[in-house]
């Protein structure tokens, strides 16, 4: 009996459970028929490449550099210029904006796939080991970041890594100033590793000296300066941590001088010439003569200080501090000279009016009796003149018409009459010659009319031809730089 209502109860169990089943086939046939296929993960490129990265990351130490204890690092370089300039004369320094790019091999991230490079984003450099390349002469670098940062990173099968970053660069030019405003810089951008020696880390040009480093065609930024080229090249400095493989670009500016021509120069060789006008004035015109000589030691100062301003307080003398001082001496020698002129002037005037006049006087003086004796007979040569002639107080009158001797003696007498008054007049003026030497043109006017502007044009001929030939060997200093 027991073994039988266990078979049943069996039985029901089973019956219950074929029924549920039969329940639940319609929805199980339902789900499959609306199932999307899966994707092939062999098939999809982003998925490969997830995993190769999680691979080569996986154990990856970005703190230790490529191949460590076994051999040199190689990092190759490579700038290209997108803009120059502007250059600071008064903080000696030059902005540059570059893209900068490095490339070494790192043979941890090896792999193989589909794709020979993968363009990667910039996040991957700071998972990975990177070149902690510096500029050595840089006062201050920018890296861009808007809209995001300014990066490329690209991966090559074989583990060479490709980086390349937009930097600003505002770079230390030393100047050295004696020729300016003619002169030429060459103006230098240093980097290299911070902390790796030329032991572990070594940095080339990708393409060789001459292609490495290429400027933008409009990448001019200059107004006062021409960049000629450049030229670059590889030195190793020692320091007390050892020694390091610098990378150096030398380029080489020359000023342009049309400014300082218009705004120096031309005003300070007209101020001279004007001030050598006062020598053809006469001396006299004291006024007119102060005016222009203070006038142009005044213009002169000011130049000097203008010109001052645009260039950082160095302690030697430029070129066109030289032009200035000689300059300003021409101004200066001309108002002396006119003292020098004007104070002999005073001197003659008192000798010409004192000594020479009392020269004159005294025999004027020891002469006056014979004098009115002549005034005398000049008036009895005036009455005789008139027919007249008198005997104990009677007038007689003369016939001149009879008598041909007195008619000719009465022709002669007005004649007489009249160089002796000539005479007599110029014995009443004896201040006359005397006066005359105050209006003459004084010789030191004379010589100055010559020899300032001869002096002058000497020395702009040598100044000129002195400094466009040392041209040359300034570039030629800066090229062995």
């Amino acid at each position: 009996m027991a073994a039988v209502l266990w078979k049943t109860e069996s039985l029901d169990l089973g019956l219950w459970i074929l029924l549920l089943l039969l329940s639940l086939l319609p929805q199980a046939r339902a789900v499959v028929g609306h199932r999307e296929p899966l994707p092939d993960d062999s098939k999809d490129n982003i998925t490969i490449f997830t995993r190769i990265l999680d691979r080569l990351l996986d154990g990856y130490d970005n703190r230790l550099r490529p191949g460590l204890g076994e051999s040199v690092t190689e990092v190759r370089t490579n700038i290209y210029v997108t803009s120059f300039g502007p250059v600071s004369d008064t903080d000696m320094e030059y902005t540059i904006d570059v893209f900068f790019r490095q490339s070494w091999r790192d043979e941890r991230l090896k792999f193989d796939g589909p794709m020979q490079v993968l363009p990667l984003n910039n996040l991957l450099a700071s998972k990975i080991w990177t070149p902690d390349t510096f500029f050595h002469n840089g006062k201050k670098s920018v890296a861009h970041n808007m809209t995001t940062p300014n990066k490329l990173l690209r991966l090559v099968d074989n583990g060479t890594l490709l980086y390349t970053m937009r930097l600003t660069i505002h770079a230390e030019c030393p100047m050295h100033l004696e020729d300016f405003p003619m002169d030429a810089h060459a103006c230098p951008l240093k980097f290299g590793s911070y902390a790796y020696t030329n032991n572990e880390v070594i940095y080339l040009w990708t393409q060789g000296d001459e292609r490495s480093v290429s400027v933008a065609e409009d990448g001019s930024r200059l107004n006062q300066y021409d960049l000629l080229g450049h030229v670059i090249g590889k030195e190793t400095i020692s320091s007390s941590t050892g020694e390091y493989v610098v990378m150096t670009t030398y380029f080489h500016l020359k000023r342009k001088i049309g400014y300082f021509v218009i705004q120096t120069y031309l005003p300070c060789i007209m101020t001279v010439i004007l001030s050598q006008v006062s020598f053809w004035l006469n001396r006299e015109s004291v006024p007119a003569r102060t005016v222009f000589g203070v006038t142009t030691v005044l213009t002169m100062t000011t130049l000097s200080i203008s010109a001052r301003n645009s260039l950082p307080k160095v302690a030697y003398a430029t070129a066109m501090d030289w032009f200035m001082a000689v300059c300003y001496a021409f101004v200066f020698s001309a108002l002396i000279e006119f003292a020098t002129v004007n104070y002999f002037t005073k001197r003659s005037w008192a000798w010409d009016g004192k000594k020479e006049g009392m020269e004159i006087r005294e025999p004027f003086q020891a002469n006056m009796a014979r004098i009115k004796d002549m005034r005398r007979e000049s008036a009895t040569l005036s009455k005789k003149a008139n027919n007249t002639f008198n005997i104990v107080g009677t007038t007689y009158a003369i016939n001149v018409g009879k008598d041909q001797g007195l008619t000719t003696i009465s022709k002669s007498a007005p004649a007489a009459s009249a160089k002796h008054s000539h005479y007599l007049h110029k014995m009443d003026d004896p201040y006359t010659e005397a006066k005359k030497s105050y209006n003459r043109v004084s010789k030191v006017d004379k010589i100055s009319r010559i020899i300032f502007p001869v002096l002058f044009f000497i020395f702009n001929l040598g100044y000129w031809a002195t400094y466009v030939n040392r041209k040359p060997a300034i570039m030629k200093a800066n090229n062995l730089n």
